[in-house]
């Protein structure tokens, strides 16, 4: 008789002829498979079934996906809040902590087979199997990014990654939560086979079954790292690297996880109980319930973000200075080619020896970096604005100069190609007004440093029209960021938002504070930097232009400018300008704009 398992929504099971039973994860009404309470309970009644086969009825068990674009995906966060006290934690991780032992103990190879995004929970599962093969397709990625939700695995991911790649390796894949392209995670240890294609994983997974492979685990000069001393040295230098880029107050989970790993790290079993009751508390923390509203709100970003058949291939960017040739820069390193126009060939020069310490960053193999730097080309002269599917302007905050400009790109560009701004103060109804067709300009606004900031505001005029925001949007999905659609008003959201932060520093500036003293003072509240560097980078003629648009900007004394007006007269930009940080967090008064005294 075959063995059945009757309805089964998310997964589908079979037995093919080799007695090779398939376990095909295949959420129902999802475009990623994620495991929830019902994809686990399902997957616990194919683990049932395996193990009560009779002997020799079935050789071995494969979990594959169905889904273009995961493995599984993680754990679903949706039913996150639902686990609203460390005790409704504790049960729901027993029960599939039991799971994941089960699958690992079975008689039989066990094999998971990855294409696509394996992550969190889904790496988990994958680790409790024998054998674990993936695909090397551009869109196959594992990784734990649970530190990025404020938790660290909690299905014994700790365990089992420090057993499979070792305590450096495995540690350092869980403290960064970066996705790891497959060849990163074969070197590692995490996955024991690489593959070509998608195509090739399910005669893989046969063979592997069929020959009873099983995981070798992490080399013994590897788990040496897990004995003392020098497990105390790791976790030590483990802390110092991760304070020096979050504060433990504000990101408590890798913190606990240097102390599980410090604690329990050469003893698995003390390791797999301590597990869940420092992940528990994290979990129901506010630290890990914000970061996971953040996730649910760029994912309903992306998720709004209108669709367009839109497919931009050639970009062309005119204004060279940092925010310009950084755009230009990052359309490159996503695959496509852009061309940069500037009236000072010197300042072109600039943005594209910064964009090859970009592309070294984020470009894999000499070829891929050869091609990257092929693809961004020198135009001061503008030439390639013909072929651009989009136009971003990236100028000096003048209307005029704006206006002209887009007069003349409006009679070079293709039809159907983007205009758009990248302006932060102006108005789009105010630029557009001299275009013969207003309704083609739309704002595309970046934000510093464009290659860290995921957030793109699209900025909707008056009289721009929806095909145009829908284009825009399909632009800056195409290039990895987050599309937020705003209206036109002074400094639209984000600066909405930023500018009272910023200009309360510049008053208590002004009063006499010391930049350090402002910035540390965020820092210690656990900013990324603080508001007066934050000002630097930015430009403050920029920041004066919105201050003074939302009527927020700090007042002078008697007929004299308050000190960002009078900075911003002297010529003292930032660092656009060469007067800015230039050494990094909390550079040098030397280098910095905010130096000049405040009274005479």
């Amino acid at each position: 008789m075959p063995i059945t398992i009757p309805e089964l929504k998310d997964w589908t099971f079979a037995v093919d002829f080799e007695r090779i039973a398939w376990a095909i994860a295949d959420r129902e009404g999802e475009s990623m498979n994620a495991l929830g309470r019902r994809p686990t309970e399902e997957l616990e009644k194919i683990v049932s079934a395996v193990e009560g086969a009779e002997a020799g009825e079935i050789k071995g068990l494969v979990l594959i996906s169905a889904k273009d674009t995961s493995f599984i995906a993680g754990a679903d966060i949706n039913e996150f809040d639902g686990y609203d006290t460390e005790e409704k934690i504790k049960d729901a991780v027993k029960q599939t902590l039991a799971l994941f032992d089960r699958i690992e103990n079975l008689p039989v190879p066990v094999v998971a087979a990855i294409h696509g995004y394996c992550l969190g929970g889904g790496l988990e599962l994958a680790l409790a199997c024998h054998y674990r093969i993936a695909d090397r397709e551009e869109g196959t990625r594992l990784g734990f990014p649970e530190v990025k939700l404020g938790i660290f695995p909690g299905l014994n991911g700790t365990v089992r990654a420090i057993r499979s790649a070792g305590p450096l390796d495995g540690m350092t894949a869980m403290l960064t939560g970066k996705m790891l392209r497959p060849t990163a995670a074969r070197a590692m240890g995490l996955v024991d086979q690489l593959v070509p294609t998608r195509h090739n994983l399910r005669w893989a997974a046969r063979k592997a079954v069929l020959k009873k492979l099983r995981s070798k685990g992490a080399p013994w000069w590897k788990k040496l790292m897990a004995k003392q001393p020098v497990r105390g040295l790791l976790a030590k230098q483990m802390r110092e690297k991760t304070a020096a880029k979050v504060r433990e107050e504000h990101y408590p989970a890798p913190f606990r996880l240097i102390d599980l790993f410090e604690t329990c790290g050469d003893d698995p079993e003390a390791m797999r109980l301590a597990e869940t009751e420092m992940f528990a508390p994290l979990m129901v923390s506010d630290a890990s319930r914000n970061l996971r509203r953040v996730f649910k709100l760029s994912e309903m970003l992306k998720a709004d973000a209108p669709k367009d058949a839109f497919k931009p291939r050639k970009v062309h960017v005119i204004g060279a200075g940092t925010m310009g040739g950084d755009i230009a820069a990052w359309c490159v390193a996503c695959g496509m080619q852009a061309s940069l126009q500037d009236l000072d060939e010197a300042q072109i020069g600039k943005a594209l020896s910064r964009a090859t310490k970009l592309f070294k960053k984020r470009v894999r193999g000499k070829t891929a970096f050869d091609s990257a730097v092929a693809r961004l080309i020198a135009d001061p002269d503008g030439k390639q604005i013909k072929h651009a599917d989009v136009i971003i302007e990236a100028v000096a905050e003048r209307l005029d100069v704006k206006q002209t400009l887009f007069v003349d790109i409006e009679g070079k560009a293709k039809p159907g190609a983007v205009l758009a701004t990248n302006t932060s103060s102006l108005k789009l109804e105010e630029i557009a007004a001299p275009l013969k067709d207003p309704g083609r300009l739309v704002g595309i606004h970046f934000f510093n440093p464009v290659a860290q900031l995921p957030l793109v505001e699209v900025v909707r005029g008056d009289a721009t029209r929806a095909e145009e925001i829908g284009k825009a949007c399909a632009f800056v999905t195409a290039i990895n960021k987050l599309p937020l659609i705003v209206k036109s008003c002074p400094g639209f959201l984000v600066n909405r938002v930023l500018a009272p932060y910023m200009m309360e520093a510049v008053r208590l500036y002004q009063e006499g504070q010391p930049r350090e003293k402002i910035d540390q003072a965020a820092l210690k509240f656990g900013m990324p930097m603080g508001p007066m560097e934050l000002m630097d980078m930015v430009g403050l003629d920029i920041c004066n232009k919105v201050g003074e648009e939302l009527s927020l900007a700090p007042e002078g004394e008697g007929s004299r400018d308050n000190v960002l007006a009078s900075l911003v007269s002297q010529g003292k930009l930032g660092k656009k300008t060469g007067r800015g940080s230039t050494n990094g967090r909390m550079a040098s008064r030397s280098a910095s704009p905010w130096t000049s005294p405040i009274r005479s």
